[in-house]
């Protein structure tokens, strides 16, 4: 199981400075262990947790049952699950690892981080989808590499409806996984040579 990591400590802040109201409705796409769906379930959220990864959904009831928190925990992909339902906040740290091959893995872990040539696979779908997801004045937290583009990130929110910005940054070392791919991506323009740092942003979008 792939363990909460930086990107998800920094989106974890920038939850913590959203006003979680008592009732409060929030959606996480890719909950994976459940860390930030239990962070804000323990603020008096009311949340439902999506993820395509069985392991990722047992293991984040696991962690709800043991802090014994409520979390609605679903298996499946995150449009067909939520179907019909709207939200005050959703939150993401999904998969953003640019990777060789046209489409993102469909099992193993690497579904945890791959996210196609450009990263942007599941990314562009949270922009086409936030709108739909969100009531009015509803709230779009998402982190995710610079590598990723965030430009192209607030550029399609803002298309789509949204007041969008990056509201948070930070620097850390490259990973074993980028750095298995290190000439890839420098093939790609996607890296500088001898770059060991990874930017990661966080993305705030609200509805109109």
């Amino acid at each position: 199981m792939y363990q909460p990591q930086a990107d998800t400590r920094l989106l974890a802040e920038a939850l913590s400075s959203e006003d979680l109201a008592p009732r409060t409705e929030l959606l996480e796409i890719g909950t994976g262990t459940g860390a930030l769906a239990l962070h804000a379930a323990r603020r008096g959220a009311r949340v439902t947790a999506v993820d395509v990864s069985w392991p990722a959904v047992a293991s984040a009831r696991l962690n709800a049952w043991k802090l014994r928190l409520p979390l609605k925990v679903l298996h499946g992909d995150f449009g067909t699950r939520t179907a019909g339902r709207r939200f005050d906040l959703v939150v993401s740290n999904p998969p953003y690892v640019p990777a060789p091959g046209t489409r993102p893995p469909s099992h193993g872990p690497e579904r945890a981080w791959d996210a196609g040539p450009d990263g942007r696979a599941v990314i562009d779908r949270i922009c086409a989808d936030a709108p739909s997801l969100l009531r009015p004045g509803g709230i779009l937290l998402m982190v995710h590499s610079g590598m990723c583009n965030a430009g192209q990130t607030l550029d399609r929110l803002t298309r789509a409806g949204m007041t969008a910005a990056v509201t948070a940054k930070a620097a850390v070392p490259w990973g074993p996984v980028l750095r298995s791919r290190r000439a890839w991506l420098e093939r790609r323009g996607l890296a500088e040579e001898a770059e060991e740092w990874e930017e990661l942003v966080v993305v705030r979008a609200q509805l109109h």
